[in-house]
């Protein structure tokens, strides 16, 4: 595919003449070697108007300067056109050709060892040339600084270093690479071996997106902790820009306040008061549960913990669902997002109206007792009055791809604002996935959902099965839970924040026994604390959950009734 245009400004770095647009609208920069789609779309009209005939003519008469003659030999002189004094280019070895008074082109000297072995020639058109043998170089300026010593600095450019030398005061080591952002790397493992004798190794590219990002690949590859981070001020590009603007000291600054680079998500505490001051005084307060056991255990429940709740089959699960979602809407002003993946959305709303109207609504026996006009009114006091526009459903048709709720958990979250979220149940989500492997599937579910509470600070209560258990007793008899009873995977239990489990004889003799759920929290990453925590008991009249408190919460019979 041909260039159409050239010499054209690039959109993703500052350079106002190093694209080429191609046929089809895209470009390549040949400043920061970046492929840019839909540039034209970008350009705002800013296409360098110079025709490929002015081109031409003016990088011939250049290139007439970059020919050694009687007439035009390089020389050291004041590089004018960056601001950079004699005596750098001196000490840096820089020469120049002048024309009619005005710096065209520069000569930057490349050793190998104390041996020149090459020279690049820089127009004024900002395209590069070079003589000898360019490969066998090292960096530009390290021939001049001994190995060994407290600092080197390292720019993306020969005008960078020397303005950098300069408003340092000239007297310290600063050296370049030699192929800009884009061979940044190559270079420095070319000279890692000189680059790693200094204590500290202050990176100092371009404020711009390749330099950037071409300082932190840098970083990655020296020895954890040499490698200093610099950032310039917002409205300047590069060393040079500042040394052009006279601003020493503010160079001088950015260069002391250097950060050692550390990988993302490691942090150097001590860097960290403030942001720390800033959490603690905004530090949202937990919410208590339903429940005064719970709240013993667990103090509340927080924004920005993933809690599981898991249980046997038809030991009370959906019940306790209910509960905590009616309890979140009304206890707090926040947005609720409930997806609830066995079930239709009307479904789910009927299940929270009916813990408003204390009675079980969602069935039709039940339904039938009341008017249109009462159960429209339990609508309205649910949703819609002072919880208008808080509460948000998955409406969901069929069985959709585990991508698309995680999409849609993310719109209810950050476009919607829900500060919490309930999903009943994880299980249903592993069907959603092209993994033939339940634990597989689970660990990947899991860490996804740790992964969208940490992003966002929301609160996230997950639903979850038991596995099913050898021996003669099995949930349905009540037999004590633990981490292990977790059906699919070990990460269900590692990933979430607390973990509570509810248990049931279901198939006792006892009436109360088997209407009495025993709730234990088998962990608890806040607290601590874990161990039976409430006695919950169901109503079959109106279908609501009661706490009673056994003397041993261990031993329960009927008679604490």
């Amino acid at each position: 595919m041909a260039f159409v245009k050239v010499h054209q400004p690039c959109t993703e770095c500052a350079s106002s003449d190093g694209a080429g647009i191609n046929e089809d609208g895209s470009a390549f920069c040949f400043s920061c070697h970046t492929h840019i789609k839909n540039y034209t779309n970008k350009l705002n009209g800013t296409i360098n108007q110079e025709t490929e005939f002015e081109i031409h003519q003016r990088n011939k008469k250049m290139e007439d300067f970059n020919q050694p003659s009687s007439k035009t030999t390089a020389s050291f002189v004041e590089l004018t056109d960056r601001k950079i004094s004699l005596a750098t280019a001196k000490k840096y070895g820089v020469k120049a050709t002048v024309l009619d008074g005005e710096v065209v082109n520069h000569h930057y000297p490349y050793f190998n060892g104390h041996e020149l072995a090459a020279t690049k020639i820089r127009k004024r058109n900002k395209d590069f040339s070079w003589r000898g043998k360019a490969k066998e170089v090292g960096l530009f300026g390290e021939n001049l600084f001994n190995a060994g010593g407290k600092f080197i600095t390292l720019t993306e450019g020969e005008c960078d270093a020397m303005a950098a030398y300069e408003l340092m005061g000239s007297k310290w080591p600063v050296v370049s690479v030699k192929s800009g952002a884009a061979g940044g790397v190559g270079d420095v493992k070319a000279s890692l071996e000189y680059l790693e004798s200094f204590d500290a190794i202050v990176i100092n590219f371009d404020n711009d997106k390749p330099g950037k990002k071409a300082a932190i690949e840098i970083a990655k590859i020296l020895t954890p902790g040499k490698a200093k981070i610099m950032s310039l001020p917002v409205d300047f590009k590069d060393a040079n820009d500042m040394l052009r603007q006279g601003r020493h000291s503010v160079y001088v600054k950015c260069f002391w306040d250097s950060k050692v680079y550390t990988p993302s998500g490691v942090l150097n505490l001590s860097e960290q008061f403030a942001a720390y001051k800033e959490l603690r005084d905004n530090k949202i307060e937990a919410i208590p549960y339903p429940w005064f056991g719970l709240n013993k255990k667990l103090e509340g429940l927080r924004q920005g913990e993933l809690v599981t709740l898991t249980g046997g089959t038809g030991l009370g699960k959906s019940s306790v669902t209910r509960e905590l979602e009616h309890w979140l809407i009304n206890n707090t002003k926040d947005n609720v997002g409930i997806v609830a993946l066995e079930e239709n959305w009307s479904r789910t709303a009927e299940g929270i109206m009916a813990i408003e109207a204390n009675a079980k609504i969602h069935l039709d026996s039940t339904k039938a007792k009341f008017t249109d006009d009462q159960i429209d009114d339990y609508f309205k006091r649910v949703f819609m009055g002072k919880n208008e526009n808080r509460i948000w459903i998955h409406a969901h048709h069929g069985v959709s791809d585990v991508d698309d709720i995680f999409s849609k958990l993310k719109y209810m979250i950050i476009g919607l604002d829900c500060k919490w979220i309930v999903v009943d149940h994880l299980h249903m989500l592993v069907l959603t996935t092209l993994e033939s492997d339940e634990r597989k599937a689970i660990d990947g579910i899991m860490l996804r959902f740790r992964n969208l509470v940490e992003q966002t600070g929301c609160g996230l209560i997950l639903v979850s099965h038991l596995r099913r258990v050898d021996g003669n007793r099995g949930h349905e008899n009540g037999i004590e839970t633990g981490l292990n009873h977790l059906r699919g995977s070990q990460s269900i239990g590692q990933i979430s924040d607390c973990v509570i489990s509810l248990e049931r004889n279901q198939q006792s003799d006892d009436e109360i026994e088997a209407s009495t759920t025993k709730v234990r929290v088998l962990k608890s990453r806040y607290t601590g604390d874990v161990g039976v925590a409430s006695h919950l008991i169901y109503d079959q009249e109106t279908g609501r959950l009661s706490e009673i408190n056994p003397p041993d919460p261990d031993e329960f019979t009927g008679d604490e009734l």
